[in-house]
């Protein structure tokens, strides 16, 4: 295995034979030794009249390879029979808590107050056709949280609060396409990222984990100074020594639960970017 850096046309970088003949030609092999090319970088350099593509590749040379190599295979096993772990929110944090709990051996527990994906999407359209707005599933609330419908755009390459790789590598072997592992700036699509929501549901459920929709939590049971678990707006209780809240920003009313059992809270800065829309004439 090498890797190299070639730099094409738009045109050249769409086609597979091209790149392997300019492969052969740099290496100085016969097209016929290489069993396989991969891109694990991707960008375009727009600055001059021309645009390029930037390829970074990887390239096996007379060698088996497997479908895809990740940094480290994933850990997914049966955590049926495993400690509990409580997780308040079906949200990014909250799925790929649960994900990482069962690479670590714990069972999860997800309380959603929201729908899941296929539900959410009939309450999310009667808010434009009928005018009606369900207050727990909504564009806000719900399996995959505020961004399920979004685009989700990847843009974040940063390393300094842990391996944001391995965060776009969960969201390929769930679905999402390849191109996301070597695009500069990768996004799932929106049709996508549902599927991609509900196939790591089904991860978590088939690794002995549990997801609780239409399960508001209304109180978290302390005692001693210690989570003990949940009570949930129907009254039920479920017990655990560990619980994880990751309810997103928009469940004010856990924010005020919280204030009013004196758990410490603290702000935290966020970018946000704004869109202007404005009469043509302006």
């Amino acid at each position: 295995m090498t890797e190299l850096q070639l730099t094409l046309s738009p045109e050249q970088s769409a086609d597979n034979q091209f790149i392997k003949k300019q492969i052969a030609k740099n290496l100085d092999i016969e097209t016929n030794d290489i069993s396989e090319f991969r891109i694990i970088r991707k960008s375009i350099d727009a600055r001059g009249r021309i645009p390029l593509v930037i390829m970074q590749l990887r390239v096996f040379i007379n060698e088996n390879t497997d479908k895809h190599i990740y940094q480290e295979p994933f850990n997914y096993r049966n955590v049926s029979n495993k400690k509990e772990v409580i997780i308040i929110g079906a949200g990014p944090a909250g799925l790929f808590a649960a994900l990482r709990l069962i690479e670590l051996g714990f069972c999860p527990i997800i309380v959603e107050r929201g729908k899941n994906v296929k539900e959410r999407k009939v309450d999310i359209a009667n808010i434009s056709k009928n005018k009606e707005l369900n207050e727990e599933s909504n564009l806000c609330f719900g399996e995959g949280g505020a961004g399920t419908f979004s685009d989700g755009k990847l843009y974040s390459r940063s390393n300094k609060r842990g391996n944001t790789n391995r965060i776009i590598e969960i969201f390929h072997y769930h679905g999402a396409k390849d191109e996301i592992l070597y695009e500069a700036h990768p996004h799932i699509g929106t049709d996508i990222l549902s599927v991609v929501v509900t196939n790591i549901r089904k991860t978590i459920l088939e690794c002995g984990g549990q997801i609780l929709f239409s399960a508001k939590v209304t109180d978290i049971l302390i005692e001693n100074g210690k989570a003990k678990g949940v009570r949930l707006a129907d009254n039920r209780v479920l017990k655990s020594d560990y619980v994880i809240l990751a309810t997103g920003h928009s469940a004010r009313d856990i924010y005020r639960l919280l204030q009013e059992k004196n758990i410490a809270i603290q702000a935290k800065g966020f970018a946000m970017g704004v869109r202007v829309e404005h009469p043509q004439e302006l």
